[in-house]
């Protein structure tokens, strides 16, 4: 035999100095039968070259040590699952594989040592895990948890709850009312839909790891947290809910018994109310004991059960005596078959009605999906069970239906009998020897309509049938009771509803739900005393449809976004009948019973807003994350054909945060104008190593409800930083178009290089036709300034040169946060104090539509400013002069070449006007804003080369001193105000 040869790719980083950056790309044929040989030779040639002490791990010439897998040679680490596990999965240990840092460092270290021995590093690593692995699940196999397979853990429990309390009390009944024909549709139509939702739930279930909690599992991971959590409360209700009615099917064929025995206690309704009660006691003792147990007796039960639906079809084959026929049943017989194939509905019942009695026995198929948890491979095992499940039940359903070989009315008196010459009314009784016609007349007990042990009454053995009922019965009501402490205790575990996290503790090896039991147990009890099987079946049919209906959706809606993550192993589904599911679901439930299905949504709306509000701190990845993403991809793309427009004009901002929480007034104010209306974006700026903690201040901004992205670049300066950010920053239409920064107030403590970086992000905001705005405030209201409610008070907005009104803007988007609407707008400009010119503003304003308090014009502002004033700024600057005039032209020279950014007095005295003014207009704003929430200002022009970086910076520290906190704006004098419509 010839072993086949393959080609091999492999890179090779070349270790010497001289290459360090080189790429090798090697192409070589190889025998695979070879390889193998020269595999077992390394690992003996391997031991002696470590014994003699000889080994090299570069000598790949000598030895075969590279031919190994990789992941032995190297730390790099080969694919395992263990990567990928969720850090709480009980199916193994998560494993943490090494960081790309990890390997470019080890990569650094061998090529800087000649000498080391990787193997023993890279295998001690890879030990490690796989003990770790070992260790745990020894653990988990000492714990003792129980799990099963696809036959006991799901098969079994969704045949028992399908075969429920339905078939053996009430189908002869629903068969009665609607006919054989309309029957065996109404079976046919729960089947449809548990069908499609039984694909729905095995796709659902084969796209990852299932864990506890059945359909509110399925649904929050794949919906989110908002569906799951309200729907997994009403699935929960409904599985409690349930346990009453199949008890009270019991206790119903109990007293059924205790008549037939003249042994009734007290009546038959307080009766059934008396043994329900007992009877739920029981289940819940056999609960609490653990999931052992339970299991133990489903299998017990399921096999009674069997008996009893082989015992039924034995029983229609067995000639009846004179006792049966006086009942209503004559074996096979064509003309009952033909009269009992139409409807005969009565009372109030019609066909929605009775297939809202009928439709809980269809509610089972997700009992087994309800112990997700205590399975051993839910993947495998929830599609292949409930899918059988279904098939196999629905055969019975319809064979038990089309074999209802019994008159709809007998009065069961054996002398009932037709005598020659009576004129019998041409019922098929009448045919076959009977005379029921009194049942026209007067209530009859026995038939399909009357008597609710048909089966039992057909059957060869009627002790085994009464068995079976008990077994269907209480094998369905131990299910539910069951099931829903599970899916209640995992929405719980969660943590969606708050108020509700006492019910997650669980006890014993399995986890038990045992607060949850008793809970189930409450809301059973109080339904059983209703004591009416027909007025407790529709009740629950609604919540079953309505998790049908999100189960469906829930495979829809994740297969419509096409996220990659969905990939689910079952393949025999379709998203559009999962959405016909759906809808059928909606539609079912407001046939059945239209104001139930209102009171239905209305409670899960409730709850859906609930949680919608409350913001659950989970993130399961589910399909509305992905069509999140999808939208904003296609709305991004659709704003891009979108001229931009001054009536659309809204600040986008790059705010210049660093870590969001460590400047909260600065992001405060800017999400005060942001919030709803723009972009904002909080910026960092790393002149050293970067660190990886962006994830976490993302979820700081989402956590203290900052409608607000974080960003951060690496860059050799600030400047550079916030260059790259300007350039970088948004996507299509959505770009920042104002920058935010806070006032450097260290300014003077700080070096020439520092000074120069923040000014060059002023220049560069500037020149890039960015807006700025710059924020300073007093250093005594540090951090709450902005948190609190604003109270009355005023915004004195400094208009003193036309930037395109942003100055004007902003303001107004502050006036209408709750915070800020109380205060009012005051406009300040310069100009001649006249009434002309106040009203040219207001008309302006108007025009405008900003609504505004007072107008103030100062006439003033070209004053000098008094000498205390001066001289104070004189005295701050000083630090900074470089006095070149007191001195001889060569020291002059040396000076400036030495202290480039200090000021001279030939740029002090060019632009003495300009430092007079923002002297000046300090006084003017302590005069007349001394008492401002806010103060909004034109920030200076600085052209760079012209103003120094010390004397702008003294400008700014003059204009906002000893005021309220500044806020100083600069339009890049393009329009973002209009008064056309």
């Amino acid at each position: 035999m010839r072993w086949p040869k393959y080609w091999s790719l492999s890179f090779r980083i070349c270790p010497s100095s001289e290459h360090s950056g080189l790429i090798s790309l090697r192409m070589d044929r190889f025998d695979l039968l070879a390889a193998n040989q020269a595999y077992i030779r390394s690992n003996a040639q391997l031991r002696r070259l470590q014994a003699d002490g000889n080994f090299h791990p570069y000598d790949t010439h000598s030895n075969t040590y590279y031919l190994k897998t990789f992941g032995h040679n190297t730390m790099d680490a080969v694919p395992k699952i263990g990567y990928y596990r969720n850090t709480g999965s009980v199916s193994g240990v998560k494993i943490n594989r090494p960081s790309l840092m990890d390997i470019h460092e080890q990569l650094a270290k061998v090529c800087q040592r000649k000498k080391r021995q990787i193997i023993s590093f890279v295998l001690l690593n890879t030990d490690g895990n796989t003990e770790e692995a070992e260790s745990n699940k020894e653990e988990e196999t000492k714990g003792g948890f129980v799990k099963f397979g696809w036959v006991k853990g799901v098969l079994v429990r969704c045949m028992l709850n399908i075969w429920g309390v339905m078939l053996f009390i009430r189908l002869s009944w629903i068969v009665g009312q609607a006919g054989i024909g309309l029957g065996v549709i109404i079976i046919l139509l729960a089947t449809m839909v548990t069908s499609i939702t039984g694909l729905s739930t095995s796709a659902i279930a084969t796209n990852g790891f299932v864990r506890g909690g059945g359909a509110y599992y399925l649904i929050s991971r794949s919906l989110g947290p908002e569906f799951g959590g309200s729907i997994g409360l009403i699935f929960a209700f409904a599985n409690a809910v349930a346990v009453a009615m199949y008890v009270v099917g019991f206790a119903e064929t109990v007293v059924e018994l205790l008549k037939n025995s003249n042994a009734i206690m007290v009546d038959a309704t307080n009766d059934i109310r008396i043994i329900g009660a007992i009877t739920v006691v029981i289940l819940l003792g056999i609960s609490v004991a653990g999931m052992e147990w339970e299991a133990k007796a489903q299998v017990i039960l399921l096999f009674i059960l069997l008996a009893a639906i082989v015992n039924f079809f034995i029983g229609t084959v067995i000639p009846s005596n004179n006792e049966k026929r006086a009942r209503g049943f004559f074996n096979y017989q064509a003309s009952i078959f033909a009269e009992n194939f139409g409807p005969d509905f009565r009372g109030d019942e019609g066909f929605f009605s009775v297939f809202a009695i009928f439709f809980p026995a269809a509610t089972g198929i997700l009992a087994g999906a309800n112990i997700s948890g205590d399975l051993e491979d839910p993947q495998a095992a929830i599609p292949k069970g409930t899918m059988l499940a279904i098939l196999v039940t629905t055969i019975a359903y319809v064979g038990v239906a089309i074999s209802a070989c019994v008159v709809r009315d007998a009065t069961g008196n054996v002398n009932d009998t037709v005598v020659s010459g009576m004129n019998c009314n041409g019922s098929s009784a009448c045919a076959l020897g009977y005379d029921f016609s009194s049942c026209k007349t007067q209530t009859c007990d026995y038939g399909l309509m009357n008597n609710f042990q048909v089966m039992s009454m057909v059957s060869g053995f009627g002790p085994l049938i009464t068995a079976g009922i008990f077994s269907a019965t209480l094998s369905s009501a131990l299910t539910s009771l069951v099931s829903a402490p599970k899916v209640f205790q995992a929405l719980c575990k969660d943590n969606i509803y708050r108020a509700l996290h006492f019910f997650a503790k669980g006890y014993g090896k399995n986890n038990e739900p045992i607060r949850g039991y008793v809970l189930t147990f409450i809301i059973a009890m109080a339904f059983i005393l209703i004591a009416e099987l027909n007025t407790i079946a529709p009740i629950i049919s609604n919540f079953f449809l309505a998790s049908y209906a999100l189960i469906n959706f829930s495979c829809f809606h994740a297969s419509y976004a096409k996220s990659p993550g969905w990939r689910p192993a079952f393949k025999y589904y379709n998203m559009w009948v999962s959405l016909f599911g759906a809808i059928l679901c909606c539609g079912v439930m407001f046939v059945i019973n239209w104001w139930a299905a209102v009171i239905t949504y209305a409670v899960e709306l409730f709850l859906y807003i609930y949680v919608t509000y409350k913001k659950p701190d989970v993130n399961w990845g589910s399909s509305s994350q992905a069509v999140y993403y999808i939208n904003a991809i296609d709305s991004a793309l659709e704003l891009t054909t979108v001229d931009d427009h001054v009536k659309n004009f809204r600040p986008q901002c790059i705010v210049l945060t660093g870590e969001p929480m460590a400047r909260p007034a600065l992001l405060d104010i800017a999400h005060s104008f942001t919030k709803n209306n723009g972009l904002c974006i909080c910026c960092e700026v790393y002149t050293v190593k970067m660190n990886s903690g962006m994830a976490t201040k993302q979820a700081w901004l989402t956590k203290n409800k900052r409608k607000a992205f974080y960003a951060a670049v690496a860059a050799d300066s600030f400047r550079d930083g916030v260059k790259s950010l300007l350039q970088a920053s948004g996507l299509g239409r959505m770009r920042p178009n104002t920058l935010v920064l806070g006032f450097k107030k260290d300014w003077k403590e700080a070096t020439a290089v520092e000074v120069e970086n923040y000014m060059g992000v002023v220049h560069i905001s500037t020149i890039s036709s960015m807006h700025v705005g710059e924020f300073n405030q007093r250093l005594l209201e540090a951090s709450s300034q902005f948190k609190k409610k604003q109270g009355k008070g005023t915004i004195d907005v400094w208009w003193l040169f036309d930037d395109g009104g942003l100055i004007l803007l902003i303001p107004y988007m502050l006036t209408l946060r709750k915070k800020w609407k109380d205060c009012k707008l005051r406009i300040f400009t310069g100009g001649k104090v006249t009434r002309l010119e106040e009203e040219k503003m207001a008309s302006l304003l108007s025009k405008f539509r900003i609504k505004f308090a007072d107008i103030h014009i100062i006439g003033d502002i070209n004053m000098k400013p008094n000498k205390e004033s001066w001289k104070f700024f004189e005295e701050m600057i000083e630090p900074y002069r470089l006095h070149e005039s007191c001195k001889d032209l060569t020291t002059a020279e040396k000076l400036k070449r030495e202290a480039p950014w200090k000021i001279t007095d030939a740029e002090l005295e060019a632009v003495k006007e300009k430092s007079y003014r923002q002297v000046r207009l300090n006084e003017l704003l302590q005069e007349h804003s001394r008492a401002a929430n806010l103060i909004v200002l034109t920030l200076p022009v600085a052209r760079k080369g012209i103003i120094s970086d010390y004397l702008y910076m003294a400008w700014l520290e003059i204009l906002s001193r000893n005021l309220p906190p500044v806020l100083l704006i600069r339009g890049n004098h393009k329009n973002v105000l209009t008064f056309y419509s």
